[in-house]
């Protein structure tokens, strides 16, 4: 596999233009989903539904305005969008409405001479520059285009299901494929809300052989536990057991196919269980329930199930087939692993996976095993990708599951990023952004801080130990520039503030929503801003105690945001060039003390009308004004530290926590 000229997809040319008109054929299970996600993406996408079948036809449109009509119904979706969506949505019988495709994506049934048969038909009428790829699941894109007339413009590109909600894409990377092609939809996945992983061409590519040998595995161990007992132990690793899943996508079929190719190809040892032929639905249990099962068997399914993923894990790494930060992102996202593969590694440490990984291949001859020690295969970094244009690096949080939010993990990987290069004379500095064209940063993760309510030291210490990037950047000799690509919130836009320079795309906006969840931003948000624009305290009021909106355009009209930028390309290019202009003249945060306006007390309430904490919100006055009379900066950000103590000490609080936890509105009329 060739590894792409950049980790982060946005920072590739666009190559070509988005698509105009595109068609999916195959109106069955999957192709109609991948439909609705581009549709949703790109509302003024012409897109076509073909099939054999004028029913399945009929059934897939229904089905897309189902799922948009329950999008409005939900609040998800705007009735105008939902319109926007379904318009330009047509569907066919005849292959001549592929003519002015500019991609064609193939989801038809996993048969290798219908594809072919279907690929040929197309060819015969498109153009040479059309894209056209395969959403299958395991047949190498080698052997589906190798008789086309133009195979460079073709390749695979594998959603799960259901393709309009889930993430992940493979995009996989074959020796006849236009690296062009691969860059476009890599870049395309990526604006689109996808998260695009490149992969080998080895069959049933990445995640797939990760999946189907874990539900075969867990169908070989049936003649000593039950697919109830098998799933309750699969729940310490995945959030729905290998035999729920498999009741849930009528899967044996899949596992038969999908493992028999790996068995032709690489060995008897990826034989399907026999069982899947005579068993249509397992008798298992439900995710969240679990029944009992003997310590001992429960050790030995434990053993097994670990062993597989491991031993596909590490085979996947040996071969090049995709990389680790994409295998351990792809398993959780795609396949709902609570955590990925190489964390888990990591956290079992070496001698453990040795003897987990020794045992599986000793009891399963032909399996793959590690080629190299454990801690070899764990990924240097996780959560971020490193980049680097004309000597400046930039580092791209990928979390797109939380919108880029912070956590301890992704925090230290920022800071050793910029610690290792920093000291590097060809780096100029860096540019911070976000996966994607959502979010920068959505915040910070809760984390810890539920355990640490009522405790006022432990909390402020917490705020302390969150702010170690932070006050690294205060810092820094070397220039690093927020690039916000969306919404920068909370313990983000506390990030995005201690950066030397901020661009922003003109459709992205801030806010701090603490107060509305009864605490306080106790990174920074409090003290910064008004050390930096103190012309702008009377916004900064409002965003703190009211959690009001601030748009791109007004940040740059009171010199918070440095540049505004048009797209992608123009958001990524100016941060760059803003590190080099930087470059000698770092703006630093004053230590002298300032003024503070006063606040629009009394209001206690939300910009949405919600009633806020009254507690909370005297800790935020209170907090703001001693911290702008401190006579330094590091005394100004331990006065926020301490308020965010306090808070962790009031009714506010714990109700604005616990109700987040519940995914309902806090309720403050009796907390004060």
């Amino acid at each position: 596999m060739t590894s792409p000229r950049f980790a982060n997809p946005l920072l590739e040319g666009a190559g070509r233009p988005a698509p105009r008109r595109v068609a999916v054929i195959g109106a069955g299970t999957i192709g109609p989903d991948i439909g609705y996600y581009l549709k949703a993406a790109l509302p003024d996408l012409d897109l076509v539904l073909l099939d054999v079948r004028q029913a399945a036809v009929d059934a897939a449109l229904a089905r897309l305005k189902g799922y948009a009509d329950k999008a409005v119904a939900r609040g998800k979706m705007s009735e105008k969008a939902a319109q926007a969506t379904l318009a330009g949505l047509t569907g066919s019988t005849d292959y001549e409405v592929l003519r002015g495709c500019d991609w064609v994506i193939e989801a038809a049934t996993e048969d290798l001479p219908l594809k072919r048969r279907i690929f040929a038909q197309v060819e015969a009428r498109v153009d040479a520059q059309t894209a056209i790829t395969s959403n299958t699941s395991s047949l190498p894109a080698q052997r589906i285009f190798s008789e086309m007339a133009h195979p460079e413009r073709a390749t695979v590109t594998h959603f799960f299901a259901p393709a309009w909600r889930n993430p992940v894409v493979e995009v996989i990377d074959w020796p006849r494929a236009d690296p062009a092609l691969l860059a476009w939809l890599r870049r395309l996945f990526a604006q689109t809300g996808k998260l695009p992983l490149v992969t080998a061409d080895a069959p049933c590519f990445m995640l797939d052989r990760v999946f189907d040998n874990w539900c075969n595995e867990a169908a070989l161990l049936l003649g000593e536990a039950s697919a109830a007992q098998i799933d309750s132990v699969a729940a310490e690793f995945v959030h729905a057991g290998p035999f729920f899943v498999l009741n849930l996508a009528h899967g044996n079929p899949i596992i038969v196919e999908t493992n028999t190719l790996q068995a032709a190809e690489e060995g008897e040892h990826y034989r399907p269980a026999a069982i899947f032929g005579s068993v249509e639905r397992w008798n298992t249990v439900a995710p969240g329930r679990e029944i009992e099962v003997p310590e001992a068997l429960r050790a030995r399914i434990r053993d097994r199930l670990l062993g597989v993923l491991l031993s596909q894990s590490v085979d996947i790494l040996d071969r090049g087939i995709g990389g680790a930060a994409d295998l351990d992102i792809g398993c959780r996202l795609a396949l709902g692993l609570r955590r990925g593969p190489l964390e888990l590694m990591r956290d079992m440490g070496a001698a453990e996976c040795t003897r987990v990984l020794e045992r599986f291949v000793r009891e399963r001859p032909g399996m793959p095993g590690p080629r190299r020690d454990p801690a070899a295969y764990l990924p240097a970094e996780r959560h971020v990708l490193v980049d680097e244009i004309d000597g400046v690096v930039v580092i791209t949080l990928r979390r797109p599951e939380a919108l880029n939010a912070l956590h301890d993990e992704l925090t230290d990987e920022v800071l050793a990023v910029i610690r290792r290069r920093e000291a590097d004379p060809e780096v100029a500095g860096f540019v911070i952004t976000g996966y994607g064209t959502k979010a920068f940063c959505a915040g910070a993760d809760i984390g810890r801080f539920p355990s640490m309510l009522g405790d006022a030291q432990a909390s402020a210490q917490y705020a302390r130990d969150c702010s170690r990037l932070l006050v690294h950047l205060d810092r820094a000799q070397k220039p690093v520039v927020a690039a916000l690509g969306g919404m920068a919130l909370g313990g983000g836009l506390e990030l995005a503030i201690r950066c030397h320079a901020l661009v922003a795309d003109r459709a992205a906006w801030m806010q701090l929503p603490e107060v509305t969840l009864g605490i306080v931003p106790g990174i920074g948000a409090m003290v910064v801003p008004y050390r930096r624009w103190p012309g702008a305290a009377q916004v900064f009021h409002g965003m703190l105690t009211r959690g009001d909106r601030l748009k791109a355009a007004q940040a740059h009209e009171l010199g918070i945001v440095d540049e505004l930028a048009d797209g992608c390309d123009d958001l990524l290019a100016r941060a760059v060039a803003r590190v080099r202009a930087l470059a000698g003249r770092l703006p630093r945060i004053g230590d002298a003390p300032v003024p503070v306006p006063p606040f629009d007390s009394g209001q206690g309430r939300a910009a949405d009308g919600r009633v806020l904490s009254a507690a909370v919100i005297r800790i935020i006055e209170r907090a703001v004004r001693e911290a702008a009379a401190a006579p330094s900066l590091e005394a100004a950000l331990e006065v926020g530290y301490r308020a965010f103590g306090e808070v962790a000490c009031t009714a506010a609080a714990r109700e604005g926590i616990t109700a987040f936890g519940e995914r309902r509105v806090p309720d403050f009329g009796a907390t004060g």
